[in-house]
């Protein structure tokens, strides 16, 4: 496995685009983005688990039903949500002109759609921006770096990345670019991410393959405690790699699961440490739990505590928040066979054992929270001292700022 350049066109047979067409008058970003391959991909896509769903989410749930598409259209700017039956007639309409443009059904291609929610989606920009967005599209980086730039709101900075690994003996190429930087807590992953292959591979397994990362990825993140209306991760799989097709499980498979689930860490890591008003990466790291899905709550818990994101960004070696994080996930372990340690690259430092704290250097604590990138590790020892469960699991998140308050207190105006 090795880093490529190209994100979503670094695999074979896919060109994309992006264009300013005007959705908020008040910007002058790229607002509009367009990925197409150049023939029908197989696809996967996985949504938000929020009730209330913008018609966006909607439509591309209809359309991508039969595990086929040829594009994505997406604009930032506007959520498209919360705007009844002219939203979705919005969001047919944004299918039905990629597919007038391309020469594909509308049922093809799928829409994603970010920005204020509850105000009509001004279709007629989009309408008026198509001819431009099929000239902006190319398979090289100027083409994703449009694309990505087109879909980020409050996003500081662009997300994106590609991989290459060996598939039956021949090259096989991921790309992947995500937005996203507040309205961010699991599940599912939310943000919107778009993720190309050239694998070959049955719908069956892409979806499978999907899924497993996502749980392990995107739903492992938190910024602030909100899951969006507008969250999805879909993959498109062009097949043009020319490896002998993925029907079942095997090395293959396992091969493709573990560059795919790879390419999403390093975007949920990318997402985490540009959360709204962010200052530090915090790792959240569980082991000894009595199973994967304990060590993710107990994990998530922490993650998302206010008061622990709050100390992360003071820098304040406050270990008595992560053990009351813990208490409250819901999860049965023993508080007192709780060891809790504070790691950056300025070092590692232990802050609690047996559930109590121990001597340390609040200095060298400091200096440790002070970096970019932090962790919290936290052992669950058995309460004879051994260790615990087999139970381990990873969650990103970021600290919480003023900047956070200062960014969506007047969002909408």
């Amino acid at each position: 496995m090795q880093d490529i350049e190209g994100g979503i066109c670094a695999p074979k047979g896919f060109r994309a685009g992006g264009i300013r067409c005007g959705i908020k008058a008040s910007s002058a970003k790229r607002d509009l983005a367009l990925i197409l391959a150049d023939r029908p991909c197989t696809a996967a896509a996985v949504f938000t688990t929020n009730r209330v769903k913008a018609a966006s989410v909607l439509v591309s749930q209809e359309h991508l039903a039969g595990g086929i598409c040829r594009a994505v259209i997406a604009n930032s700017g506007n959520a498209n949500a919360c705007t009844g039956a002219q939203g979705l007639a919005a969001a047919r309409r944004m299918a039905a002109l990629a597919g007038e443009a391309f020469g594909f059904p509308a049922e093809q291609a799928a829409v994603a759609s970010t920005g204020v929610i509850g105000v009509p989606l001004p279709i007629a920009a989009i309408e008026g921006g198509m001819d431009a967005l099929a000239a902006s599209l190319s398979g090289d980086a100027a083409g994703y770096e449009a694309a990505l730039e087109a879909i980020m709101t409050t996003d500081t900075r662009k997300k994106g990345c590609a991989l290459e690994t060996e598939i039956g003996g021949g090259a096989v190429r991921l790309g992947g670019m995500v937005k996203g930087s507040g309205m961010i807590h699991p599940n599912m992953a939310t943000m919107l991410g778009f993720i190309t292959t050239d694998a070959a591979i049955s719908r069956e397994l892409l979806n499978r393959a999907l899924v497993r990362s996502v749980a392990r990825s995107f739903n492992r993140l938190t910024v602030d405690g909100d899951t969006s209306t507008n969250d999805m991760v879909l993959i498109m799989a062009s097949g043009a790699a020319g490896n002998p097709p993925i029907e079942q499980e095997g090395a293959d498979y396992e091969a493709f699961a573990e560059v795919l689930e790879t390419l999403c860490v390093r975007l949920t890591r990318a997402l985490a440490q540009d959360g709204e008003g962010a200052s530090r990466l915090v790792t959240v790291t569980v082991r000894g739990a009595s199973g994967e899905a304990a060590a993710e709550t107990l994990a998530k818990s922490v993650a998302s505590s206010s008061l622990v994101k709050a100390a992360c960004f003071g820098a304040d070696a406050n270990w008595g928040r992560v053990l009351c994080a813990l208490g409250y996930a819901g999860v049965p372990f023993d508080p007192e066979a709780v060891t809790v340690r504070f790691a950056s690259a300025a070092g590692d430092i232990l802050v609690c054992r047996k559930g109590a704290q121990v001597p340390f250097s609040e200095e060298k604590a400091r200096e440790i929270l002070s970096a970019g990138e932090i962790e919290i590790r936290i052992d669950l020892e058995a309460p004879s001292g051994g260790p615990g469960g087999p139970g381990e699991a990873v969650v990103w998140g970021c600290d919480l700022t003023y900047d956070y308050v200062k960014i969506n207190g007047d969002y909408r105006t």
